[in-house]
């Protein structure tokens, strides 16, 4: 299997290298290693998805 960077899946999936490596230390992209201090992500894995965004809802609006 052939595995990339963290850097390299950045540039991929088009996060920064630190949101990759949030989403590897909270298990969202399988088949993720982390070897002698360095995450190792499989050349094939796809991109997490984004948990922070809504259900599509508009946001209420309060009435004064």
């Amino acid at each position: 299997m052939e595995y990339i960077s963290t850097k390299e899946a950045a540039e991929k999936w088009g996060l920064t290298p630190r949101m990759v490596v949030y989403h590897c230390v909270n298990g969202r992209i399988k088949g993720s290693q982390k070897i002698a201090g360095v995450w190792l992500i499989p050349g094939d894995a796809t991109r997490p998805e984004d948990r922070r965004k809504g259900n599509g809802s508009k946001p209420m609006v309060k009435n004064p």
